[in-house]
């Protein structure tokens, strides 16, 4: 049985802002044009607006911390360490806490690495994405490969958990050359692993792209096979595959602030365009901020951060725990399964786990090794 998030409540903090848009990328992100006043004016709301959410939820215990984005290694350390600062008055910690900051792996980002530790980041998620610098130059990433290998050396000195993020299944990878490129991320000695197949949003420069013909994704036993070589070369590096995209090596290297989400924990979101869950006046509420940085700036100011605020019903909530659950190692919880109806003894629930794709055991179910790869399916089937 997983650990009960109970009522404490983790932070993410949305940096809108990059050096360039990789053209893989559907997040709300931003070019950052140097605009000093605009990005203080940012930092000043989102201290804002977690005094305001301090106010709506009561005293909450801070379970961690994630910057994310964007690049938030882009942003100022004295702001950084402002965020945690206040963070850690309103949200008081029960003792050390994980506080994760994204950072790309340029030389420029990683002179400032020691400078964000002393802010209090003490893990870096890096997004290294390739080591190949063809394939860098096709992800649209501004740094190399040795730059990447530089800034991880950079890093390993200056903060006590590392993680790698890596795309998979790009135009023209085999085999051979993707476990080439694992092991040598796993030789740097990251504790921890995302490596993420390369998917094709449609509203992306990628999506565009593909629909014009200019290039073609592998195909599904390609990227099959690239998959099972995935898991079979970290699974023997002693990395535990604890949810479908993310790897630690033993339990102490998995990432607190997911974690703590997809256990279905209270989570604030700070920043343009960022997604919180929160139990306000005891029902659970989904939250999204305003997505323009001056939208968010305004709204902010004028008390309503939000562009969207909705109270879950049960089912709802339900709903999205098993989603997030499945997912991981741990599984869902049958309570919540049947709030949505389904039951081990009725169909679609009996028919997954009698054809071995999910496993019920100990008041949860989770998926199979036979039923990972083909997750999206199985949920598509669970919850029709």
């Amino acid at each position: 049985m997983p650990p009960n998030p109970g009522s404490d409540l983790a932070l993410y903090v949305h940096w809108p802002y990059c050096a360039r848009i990789c053209p893989y990328c559907d997040f709300n992100v931003v070019r950052d044009r140097g605009r000093a006043e605009e990005q203080a004016a940012l930092v000043a709301a989102i201290l804002a607006d977690m005094e305001a959410h301090a106010a709506l939820t009561g005293l909450r215990r801070l379970a961690s911390i994630f910057f994310g984005g964007g690049t938030p290694s882009l942003m100022a350390p004295e702001a950084v360490a402002a965020v945690i600062d206040r963070a850690r008055t309103l949200f008081p910690p029960r003792g050390d806490i994980e506080i994760t900051l994204e950072a790309n792996p340029t030389d420029a980002e990683a002179a400032r690495f020691a400078v964000l530790a002393g802010a209090g980041i003490n893990r870096l998620s890096m997004g290294v994405q390739a080591l190949d610098d063809a394939a860098l130059a096709f992800l649209g990433r501004n740094h190399s490969a040795d730059e990447a290998r530089r800034a991880v050396a950079v890093a390993a000195r200056a903060f006590p958990r590392l993680s790698i993020d890596l795309i998979y299944a790009r135009p023209g990878q085999t085999v051979a050359g993707w476990t080439a490129e694992l092991t040598e991320a796993l030789d740097m000695g990251f504790e921890h692993v995302s490596p993420y197949q390369l998917t094709i949003e449609p509203t992306t420069a990628f999506g565009r792209a593909v629909a014009r013909g200019a290039w073609t994704p592998p195909d599904e036993d390609l990227s099959a096979a690239l998959y099972e070589t995935t898991q079979a070369v970290l699974e023997a590096a002693g990395f535990d595959a604890y949810e479908v995209s993310n790897h630690g090596r033993g339990e102490a290297a998995r990432s607190a602030h997911n974690l703590h989400v997809w256990r279905g924990g209270d989570y604030l979101g700070l920043g343009p365009g960022a997604h919180g869950r929160l139990t306000l006046d005891g029902a659970r509420t989904a939250t999204v901020a305003h997505r323009g940085i001056g939208a968010y700036v305004a709204g902010v100011a004028a008390g309503t951060p939000w562009s969207e605020r909705e109270t879950q019903s049960a089912r709802d909530a339900a709903e999205e725990k098993v989603l997030l659950g499945l997912r991981t190692v741990e599984g869902a919880a049958l309570a919540d399964l049947a709030t949505l109806g389904r039951t081990v003894e009725s169909e679609p629930l009996a028919g997954l786990i009698a054809d071995g794709f999910l496993v019920a055991e100990a008041g949860r179910v989770r998926a199979t090794a036979a039923g990972r790869p083909v997750l999206d399916g199985v949920l598509k089937a669970l919850l029709v």
